[in-house]
């Protein structure tokens, strides 16, 4: 199943070891054994089910088709791998949009989006059914948790003021993200900020018990969620490193949502401390959000889609004028 190619093995172990070693693999299309480019990757955030696709793509040989040697690591989140990726000690990962918008809005990070992961937001805000949360206008008075400087809370003000509630009527606090589905089900807040694709594990963690969902996307509907990030200089000067490794990479997304039993194996086996039925329902859940409409190509970028995603962040006063679609997408290099 191809164990002995290059993803590091193990859960919360290996996202400390992704954290502190991710500089040390970055390849940026250097030769390994004369014949193959090396290249390092980062997970959005650890490794989790919904990040099967890429270690499908490595086992199903894919990366190997295109000539390229893939190091996979658990990534630590957007803005952590943003900078790794600009300081250029990792090639690739995929980051939240909305977030990277706003963090490229305040420090000029040099990176460019090369595909989309997720053509709709995955954000969302979850509490457990009978808490008294069913839709926006509930959470006010709420106290919500997040990860500290996590997209859900980051992107809440824009979500708040489109669902018609006061964002400064909801309490956030920070929690280890690993602890989010545990800290809701012991009732210590009332409702967690999460990808919709972690659903399984936070009715998991209570027990069986419904979870409620409000995700972003039901009035921010053109922001993508995750989308591949590279550096400027990566995508300038080896464009076609680029776009083979966007393109056996996106292959991995397809297997993987349109075999998510097959390819929550495969990722279970290297990520073996990880479960193997709610990782194959995290891909279910994803494959609505990873299609294109109108039969674009998985990982399809849209540039009126970008500039109006800018424009909603922009009337949300979240980014400062001045962004444009050409400033953080590489269009060219996209499926």
């Amino acid at each position: 199943m191809g164990m002995t190619r290059r993803a590091v093995l193990g859960g919360s172990a290996a996202l400390a070891a992704g954290a502190l070693t991710a500089g040390c693999d970055s390849g940026s299309g250097a030769k390994s054994d004369g014949s193959k480019q090396k290249v390092s990757y980062l997970t959005s955030f650890g490794a989790l089910g919904r990040e099967g696709y890429a270690y499908v793509a490595l086992a199903k040989g894919y990366f190997d088709q295109a000539g390229l040697d893939v190091t996979i690591k658990p990534g630590t989140g957007t803005g952590n791998n943003l900078k790794l990726i600009a300081a250029g000690k990792v090639d690739f990962s995929p980051c939240d949009f909305t977030g990277t918008l706003i963090q490229i809005s305040k420090e000029k990070l040099p990176v460019t989006a090369v595909a989309a992961i997720h053509e709709r937001s995955m954000s969302a805000i979850m509490a457990l059914a009978g808490d008294g949360i069913a839709d926006p206008k509930d959470l006010e008075g709420r106290t919500v948790a997040d990860g500290a400087g996590s997209t859900n809370q980051t992107m809440f003000p824009v979500y708040a003021k489109l669902a018609g509630i006061d964002p400064k009527k909801v309490k956030w606090v920070n929690f280890p993200p690993p602890q989010l589905a545990s800290v809701l089900a012991a009732k210590k807040v009332d409702a967690i900020g999460q990808f919709v694709v972690g659903q399984p594990l936070v009715e998991q963690a209570a027990k069986g018990k419904k979870a409620v969902v409000l995700p972003y996307s039901t009035y921010l509907r053109d922001l993508y969620s995750n989308t591949v990030f590279t550096s400027e200089k990566l995508a300038k000067e080896k464009p076609d490193l680029v776009k083979k490794f966007t393109g056996a990479l996106l292959k991995g997304l397809e297997y993987s949502v349109t075999h998510p039993d097959e390819a929550a194996q495969i990722f279970v086996k290297y990520q073996p401390t990880q479960n193997v039925k709610e990782s194959a329902a995290e891909l279910r859940l994803m494959a609505p959000y990873v299609k294109s409409a109108g039969g674009a190509p998985y990982g399809a970028l849209d540039d009126k889609r970008v500039a109006r995603s800018i424009a909603i962040l922009q009337g949300a006063g979240a980014i400062a004028p001045g962004l444009t679609p050409e400033k953080v997408a590489s269009f060219s290099l996209a499926p």
